[in-house]
């Protein structure tokens, strides 16, 4: 069976349905990011509240409080990394048991697809779930690199070098929490691909269910509103 065989086995819908999911995904990460909009998202104003936070760690004796929160964020992105391994695990162990998940899932939605397809879709699931495993790995260490900078801030806030070193550890706090981010929206959208072995149209009806779920949450979330009052 040759790859250009393989391509055909999938409907011309399947292939929009994935691209705009794609296109979901990269659109709402970078408007998420953008720094130019008037619009801020959730990600960017909290970016806001760890420069701050940062600066009242310069003064803020002791420091216990602030190593505190930011293990507790470290915490999160290593249970994210750790479920993200277990599901890329999963995922994996039923692409080499395509055969016969796809007699029960053919069963199930009264269809013939060969394996190639469920192992297809199965991968590209992984897929999303290994950028969002390396995603949450790699904020786990901006967190690490957040602390050991966080703890070379001098303790006399007279000190010229105590706002440059905060400043510099609010920065790669903020990195941290873009990885982070990302790796969430990976998630939520390998969740969304699970959709389309169920069918195209299935695939659609999640992107765009996710997609709205990831606006509001993002630029018309009540959380998001109470920021915005407590920064004014």
């Amino acid at each position: 069976m040759t790859w250009t065989y393989r391509l055909t086995l999938f409907d011309p819908l399947d292939y929009i349905a994935l691209g705009v999911l794609v296109a979901a995904w990269l659109l709402i990460g970078w408007r998420v990011e953008s720094t130019t909009s008037n619009t801020p998202s959730t990600a960017r104003i909290m970016a806001g509240y760890r420069r701050e936070w940062m600066v009242q760690m310069v003064t803020r004796e002791p420091r216990i409080f602030d190593a505190q929160i930011l293990s507790s964020l470290r915490q999160s992105t290593a249970f994210f990394a750790s479920t993200a391994a277990i599901a890329i695990g999963g995922a994996l162990a039923m692409i080499g048991n395509a055969e016969s998940i796809t007699e029960i899932a053919n069963d199930l939605i009264l269809t013939s697809e060969p394996v190639f397809v469920w192992e297809a879709k199965l991968l590209i699931i992984s897929l999303f779930l290994t950028n969002a495993f390396l995603k949450f790995v790699w904020a786990n260490r901006l967190f690490g690199y957040a602390a050991v900078v966080m703890a070379s801030v001098p303790n006399d806030p007279q000190d010229p070098m105590a706002l440059t070193r905060a400043g510099q550890s609010a920065e790669i706090n903020i990195a941290a929490a873009r990885s982070f981010n990302r790796g969430l929206r990976a998630v939520y959208f390998g969740i969304a691909m699970a959709a389309w072995l169920l069918g195209p149209a299935a695939l659609l009806v999640a992107t765009t269910f996710t997609l709205a779920i990831i606006w509001r949450r993002e630029f018309a979330s009540n959380s998001r509103r109470i920021l915005l009052g407590a920064l004014k």
